[in-house]
């Protein structure tokens, strides 16, 4: 008889980055119902569901009440930076893991987080690296006025000035909000090589629409010229976007092959993610953090995405690096590097070998 065992879902069901948020929780129910079909494996993995619905300050409150009114000690959930900061303290109170199914801005390690998306050395820059020789190295930084946004402009202006180019703007956007036309105006009278876009949901859509405008009125500004580059970007907003997303890139682990086994890389590691889990508590189903680092130390892991390692001290995932580019509602495969370990802290980061010259020091 299997032995059943309660695991958090937190994900909203509502909001402006609802298609993330829906992508992620389906690959985790998919991944329960699998395991729970699955007669070989002695666990069954029981969901206890709740909707912050993209209001921050209630994921720390519901993954509380998750602990408290279950004997769950393991959530999947949150897609922002924002919210799983907030639910941090509520883990390390209750001795809990957070599964994390989505890319963030990197320098942070927590025993009781498992990072199972990129980090800025698996996405922000092979993809620079990529656009730089190519567009060339002036880019404009556009973010949603949060964690992701603020922290990845931070490191893409170190970036920049490591491959000899400029900042030529720098400009955020509350989350949800829709007006870009200030944008759109000060990336036409400064003319960059790209545009890095760490907006989220619907002020994405809306920029990527307003640019596409742009493009139809000066050809400088189509995707050939000077592309919109993406670290968040996924299939499952491609419906979203429409025609305004074609020929732009993004960079993720995983992008979905015809036929897909997985409709995103949100799906697929959040999937990934519950598969992990299962495999270690189907071998000690009262494991916690200290038993999970030993198990990521011990092995590597069979998921559907392929063998997949964990460092056991960052507790970041080794993923494939995978430039894609937008054509007809897919992504196009324009580079990958299979089995990138994880750098969150850019320890091993080098611009020689990025960008192919040294760091430049100023001296005053």
């Amino acid at each position: 008889m299997k032995r059943r065992i309660e695991i958090g879902i937190l994900y909203s069901r509502s909001g402006s980055y609802q298609l993330v948020s829906d992508a992620c929780r389906m690959g985790a129910m998919r991944a329960i119902a699998d395991i729970n079909a699955d007669r070989s494996s002695g666990i069954e993995l029981v969901p206890v569901e709740r909707d912050p619905q993209s209001n921050a300050d209630r994921y720390a409150t519901l993954c509380e009440d998750i602990f408290r009114t279950s004997n769950a000690r393991h959530v999947v959930g949150c897609v922002t930076s924002w919210s799983r900061k907030e639910t941090i303290p509520v883990l390390e109170k209750a001795g809990g893991m957070l599964w994390y199914a989505c890319p963030y801005e990197g320098f942070e390690a927590n025993e009781h987080v498992v990072y199972m998306h990129a980090c800025p050395n698996q996405h922000l820059v092979p993809l620079m690296a990529h656009v730089v020789p190519r567009f060339g190295a002036n880019g404009f930084l556009l973010g949603s006025n949060y964690i992701w946004g603020w922290e990845m402009n931070r490191v893409a202006r170190d970036l920049i000035a490591d491959a000899g180019g400029k900042v030529l703007g720098e400009r955020y956007l509350r989350i949800g909000e829709t007006d870009v036309s200030r944008l759109i105006a000060e990336i036409r009278a400064t003319r960059p090589n790209f545009i890095l876009n760490n907006l989220i949901g619907t002020s994405s859509y809306a920029f990527l629409a307003a640019y596409r405008d742009l493009a139809a009125e000066d050809v400088a500004f189509s995707p050939e010229a000077c592309p919109v580059i993406s670290c968040n970007l996924t299939e499952g907003e491609l419906p979203a976007i429409g025609e305004s997303g074609k020929g732009h890139l993004s960079v993720g682990p995983y992008f979905a092959p015809r036929p897909a086994a997985f409709a995103s890389s949100f799906e697929a590691s959040a999937y990934a993610s519950v598969q992990v889990m299962a495999d270690v508590l189907s071998r000690d189903p009262d494991a916690g953090p200290a038993e999970f680092s030993k198990a990521f130390a011990a092995r590597r892991f069979s998921t559907r995405l392929g063998p997949v390692a964990i460092d056991a001290h960052s507790q970041h995932a080794t993923l494939p690096v995978i430039i894609g580019r937008i054509a007809n509602g897919f992504f196009e495969v324009v580079s990958r590097e299979d089995e990138v370990a994880p750098d969150p802290y850019l320890s091993r980061y080098d611009p020689a070998k990025t960008f192919g010259r040294p760091r430049l020091r100023v001296v005053s």
